[in-house]
């Protein structure tokens, strides 16, 4: 127990049993002013996996890993483009420079009024030259030099083989897929966890500051009672001395609490992106958990193995060894089929779509073999051999860190389970004995003293249960998150054995005889804990 949890216990102690009985108001946290936002620890989850700015993050790197996939799955099928062009030609190489012009020797010109003989004999002597006249118009109507042209091309490739670097490209962005919603998975464990602890946090402060108010209250009453003791003859000046003190005191520590209260709310209320300045009520009780949830054992250790982050480092090992297959199939060769269609049309005017169009088809397979890159092929490979190597001693890491965190987390767990037994344990026998001391002080065989400790130690061992509780509510949860897993809230649901009561069971002011004129003092504040 803290020392604001003790001096709290304290000052409750301070009054005596007939005059504090009416005053006790039941136990629970502090009631927010005004319109108050309220707030369940289910509700208070679900809002901050819904808004959180993180979660939105990892959200959308798993939309990248999506588009990644499918531009991978890309690279699989036949690439198609279709192209339309016109060129307009204002001056060519081609254009110019005087025709061609046969010599007299090399033309065939018959002479149709000859003979028959004749003209038999001249085109057995000049057959040969018949061809050569029509050089000049061959090549007329060439796409050389052309003033307009139109062209319509549909080209398409195909890759056929490309030494597995493909389909390892395609596993690697299936594997960052799965890292990204792994790596969601994660985010959103993380901040379950920490509103669940920002839950219970808040709802011990709230406790503890009520606690705080309930003895700075009995404190004014125990006052005025000495106050109304002194003017009737009954008790001293010191005695009323006292009891101003120990209210004064209770001052500074009832600002302590409620600042501490508020900071835990503030806390909550930025996880779960709530206005600061909104009130904030929570509705789920701190209650002590079911015997059957305390019994319940740990997760097997095991689960660590299902973890998030374990399954996330092994896809980061494929990866790493796709890479060396990518790097490995730079040294064999890559084969495509490549298409290429098109239609040509060279008008007399940029408008004139009406001549004959042209066809242009071709197909080609393409073989192509790396020979020679200066090494760099051999210390790529070996960069991700070393790099998948890497890969893997992180896992093996990774996992030794998820089961000693789990380790960790269970045998806090185990702590605060055995906590609330003895606390439990420790509570029954302190309302025994302040039920005894009261029994004893009705029939004059006890002092105000004695029932003051007995009623501090009550609430001392009542304030303990509720931060034990509050402990293995947290280790509880961070079992489960150490696996993986979500938090279930064992202990802070209906089937809880009811809320923390931390106020005694005061008898009846009408069973206490009157006191002496003698009043015992305020115990020491520096009693152990029973």
């Amino acid at each position: 127990m803290n020392r604001l949890g003790w001096t709290l216990a304290v000052a409750l102690a301070a009054g005596t049993p007939a005059a504090l009985a009416a005053q006790v108001p039941a136990a629970g946290p502090v009631a927010a002013r005004g319109d108050s936002v309220s707030l369940s620890l289910d509700e208070a989850v679900a809002r901050a996996l819904g808004q959180s700015e993180e979660i939105r993050l990892a959200r959308s790197q798993v939309e990248l890993a999506e588009t990644q996939v499918r531009e991978a799955r890309a690279g699989v099928f036949p690439q198609v483009n279709a192209q339309l062009g016109y060129t307009r030609t204002f001056a060519s190489q081609f254009q110019g420079g005087g025709g061609f012009t046969l010599p007299d020797s090399l033309r065939f010109e018959p002479d149709s009024n000859a003979s028959l003989e004749e003209r038999v004999r001249y085109l057995e002597q000049n057959a040969p030259l018949a061809g050569l006249g029509g050089l000049g118009s061959l090549f007329g109507n060439l796409p050389f030099g052309q003033e307009n042209a139109y062209q319509a091309t549909l080209t398409g490739s195909q890759l056929l083989y490309s030494g597995g670097r493909t389909g390892a490209a395609l596993r690697i962005a299936r594997d960052y897929r799965e890292v990204a919603r792994l790596t969601l998975t994660e985010q959103s464990a993380d901040i379950e966890l920490q509103v669940r602890e920002a839950y219970v946090r808040a709802l011990l402060a709230q406790e503890l500051a009520s606690s705080a108010q309930q003895a700075l209250e009995q404190a004014e009453a125990f006052l005025a009672q000495e106050r109304l003791r002194l003017g009737a003859g009954r008790a001293s000046e010191l005695e009323v001395l006292r009891a101003e003190v120990s209210r004064d005191n209770l001052r500074p520590q009832l600002v302590q609490a409620q600042n501490a209260a508020q900071l835990a709310s503030l806390d909550l209320k930025r996880l779960v992106d709530i206005t600061l300045g909104a009130p904030l009520r929570l509705t789920t009780p701190l209650d002590v958990p079911t015997a059957q949830a305390l019994a319940q054992p740990a997760i097997e250790a095991e689960a660590v193995s299902r973890r998030a982050s374990v399954a996330a480092a092994e896809r980061q090992v494929s990866i790493a060894e796709q890479n060396i297959r990518i790097a490995r199939g730079a040294f064999l060769p890559s084969v495509s089929l490549n298409m290429n269609y098109g239609r040509v049309l060279f008008p007399s005017s940029p408008f004139d779509l009406s001549g004959d169009w042209r066809t242009d088809w071709t197909g080609g397979l393409t073989v192509q073999v790396p020979l020679f890159s200066g090494g760099q092929r051999a210390a790529q490979l070996q960069r991700a051999r070393v790099q998948a190597e890497q890969a893997r001693l992180q896992l093996s890491q990774l996992r030794e860190g998820v089961q000693l965190q789990y380790e960790q987390a269970a045998g806090e767990r185990e702590r605060a389970r055995t906590a609330i037994a003895a606390r439990q344990t420790t509570v029954q026998a302190a309302q025994r004995v302040y039920d005894l001391t009261v029994l004893r002080y009705q029939q004059g065989l006890a002092t105000q003293l004695e029932v003051s400790q007995a009623r501090l130690e009550l609430l001392q061992a009542r304030t303990n249960l509720a931060q034990a509780v509050s402990d293995f509510l947290i280790a509880d949860a961070g079992v489960v998150r150490a696996v993986g897993g979500t938090p279930t809230g064992a202990g802070i649901s209906a089937e809880g054995v009811g809320p923390l009561d931390t106020t005694p069971s005061i008898p009846n002011p009408s069973t206490i005889p009157a006191t002496s004129s003698t009043t015992a003092p305020v115990p020491n504040t520096t009693t152990t804990t029973p």
